[in-house]
């Protein structure tokens, strides 16, 4: 994808896989493609008026996470796409390469669980969980990103954290498998996870 300059092609091909990574987090493999691109041009049509105030990963971060969240608000996603398929996928640095496939299914299984429960927290804590969790950003880089205070993004984050914990203790049975590694399986509905463990 060109954009004209020079430095805004520089910009794209730096910035481009970390964008892509996160909308899909956001918002599914499925839109993720076609909404990384209308960020880009977005930021390519608003680069001459950025100030240079923030940086440059921040401010196309705020871009990615209004767009996000207009599709969030104005599609039902599915539920299966949600936060991406790289959550139940091997690690980039390769740590999975010797697992055994039943491993990396227990391990796809234990992901699909998460992802589903991270799926039904609101967009509002869901979004500063991920840039805090899974993009890597400070309390101040989200603030920035979100536009809110800091006490803010520390409030939802220590909400969403909250929701998460107990969300996840109702949804998922958690075990130790032979390796002492934890595992989590999907609680039947109507199930009481501290039953479950007494067979």
């Amino acid at each position: 994808m060109q954009f004209g300059t020079a430095e805004f092609d520089r910009i794209y091909a730096e910035h481009h896989t970390r964008i892509l990574r996160y909308l899909t987090r956001m918002v599914g493999a499925h839109d993720a493609e076609d909404l990384t691109q209308e960020v880009f041009i977005r930021g390519a049509k608003a680069y001459e008026g950025f100030r240079h105030e923030a940086k440059i990963e921040t401010w196309l971060y705020r871009i990615a996470t209004h767009v996000a969240v207009d599709r969030l608000r104005g599609t039902a996603l599915r539920r299966e796409t949600m936060l991406g398929e790289e959550l139940g996928e091997v690690a980039e640095d390769g740590r999975e390469a010797g697992s055994t496939l039943e491993e990396k299914t227990l391990r796809r299984a234990a992901n699909e669980c998460i992802r589903n429960v991270i799926y039904g927290l609101p967009e509002n804590y869901r979004t500063p969980l991920i840039l805090s969790e899974l993009e890597g950003f400070t309390n101040r880089e989200i603030a920035e990103i979100l536009e809110v205070s800091l006490d803010t993004v520390k409030i939802r984050l220590h909400r969403a954290k909250d929701r998460l914990k107990k969300a996840l203790l109702d949804a998922c049975q958690f075990s130790r498998d032979e390796r002492n590694e934890l595992t989590c399986d999907p609680l039947q509905s109507g199930e009481d996870p501290a039953g479950a463990n007494r067979g």
